[in-house]
């Protein structure tokens, strides 16, 4: 059902990859809105974000808190805009909380809790940072099992944009500057797939994890231990509602 990546020595490479096709674009008051959030969640401190990652030895710069918190509340943005039309759904949660305050989850759809992460438009990889979770599929630090975890990519990459400003590892910004940054892209999305629960537990108990330290395509050293699920295995989006 699921497929290891290559690997070769230390370095691991994605064999079952799916093209991005973006399905939908958002609207101008969505990119204001995320870009507020994330502006207070990070540089303007009315919350605040973990500074690495579980198992992770990098501390995140403000720059960074503020890309990571962008994209993954754009994620949750698509998969309301996907599925509120048909299914019933929560809408993205835009209240700031302090550090170790957590939601029980990103969104309910038809009374299921579902997480979302998301990745570049080319990211091929769903990954879930071992350290969080048991082998029971429990999120530790909600003390929660998700029902369906799904991928959303996100063109263009709210931390590529910022990168080559030379703005990502700054811990000060005015928040005219970076939005002028932000809003004067397009943004647009695909939905690869999802998983289940069922399906989590499978890939943790089966070892499907890339190290710390190795190297994924060739490019980039992993900064902390993963789980992982290739695009290419994951359920499509279009076959949700029919399978609940």
């Amino acid at each position: 059902m699921f497929t290891k990546m290559s690997i070769n020595n230390n370095t691991y490479t994605i064999n079952n990859p799916v093209r991005f096709n973006p399905i939908g674009e958002f609207h101008l008051n969505t990119i204001q809105r995320v870009f507020n959030f994330a502006y207070d969640m990070s540089f303007g401190k009315s919350g605040e974000h973990r500074d690495h990652r579980s198992g992770g030895t990098h501390r995140r710069r403000n720059g960074e808190i503020f890309a990571n918190t962008f994209q993954g509340k754009l994620a949750e943005c698509a998969i309301y805009n996907y599925f509120y039309n048909s299914c019933d759904i929560t809408e993205p949660d835009f209240d700031t909380y302090g550090l170790g305050e957590w939601d029980n989850a990103d969104f309910y759809i038809n009374n299921y809790n579902v997480s979302i992460k998301s990745t570049k438009s080319f990211g091929n990889l769903l990954l879930l940072e071992n350290k969080d979770w048991d082998e029971n599929g429990v999120y530790l630090p909600n003390d929660e099992a998700y029902d369906f975890t799904f991928l959303v990519r996100l063109n263009p990459y709210c931390e590529d944009i910022m990168r080559s400003n030379r703005i990502l590892y700054s811990d000060d910004i005015s928040a005219n500057e970076l939005e002028k940054l932000i809003i004067d892209n397009s943004w647009v999305y695909d939905i690869p797939g999802y998983i289940t629960l069922d399906d989590l537990k499978y890939i943790i108990q089966n070892d499907y994890v890339i190290p710390q330290g190795a190297m994924l395509n060739g490019r980039t050293r992993m900064d902390a231990t993963n789980y992982y699920v290739q695009s290419g295995d994951m359920h499509l989006v279009n076959n949700f509602i029919g399978e609940l």
